[in-house]
């Protein structure tokens, strides 16, 4: 059953207007200007939803640069801190030094502690001895 012509013709016709009836053609012009109000909407709220990112963008970079400065603050009074320490421990080498010194003289009278205490026994011995 093959269509003639003419049908075919009729139904290339009417074919846009019944697929409109159905919204599976071309949409109305109603829903056509809808589709756009809609479109227009989203690119707004995309426009929006960028300027948003970059503010949020803008505040991290900030903060970034609040940390930088916090660990520069941190980094010298870390470098302080090293210089009180290398200052303590020059104190710690000079008290070193006055021990040393003060056991070189702790040694020194104790040897001449002995040496009196020797010399004065054989004093006393020979004191005895000859008496």
């Amino acid at each position: 059953m093959a269509l003639a012509q003419e049908d075919i013709a009729f139904i290339k016709q009417h074919l846009g207007e019944w697929l409109a009836e159905q919204s599976l053609g071309k949409p109305p012009l109603v829903y056509e200007i809808e589709l756009r109000e809609r479109m227009v909407r989203v690119e707004e709220e995309l426009k929006h939803q960028r300027e948003l990112m970059r503010q949020g963008f803008d505040l991290m970079d900030k903060r970034f640069e609040q940390v930088d400065k916090r660990f520069e603050q941190i980094e010298k009074r870390f470098e302080q801190v090293e210089k009180r320490f290398e200052q303590v421990e020059k104190r710690f080498e000079q008290v070193d030094k006055r021990f040393d010194e003060m056991l070189k003289r702790h040694d020194q009278q104790f040897l001449w502690l002995v040496g009196f205490i020797a010399t004065s026994a054989g004093l006393v011995i020979a004191a005895l001895r000859y008496l």
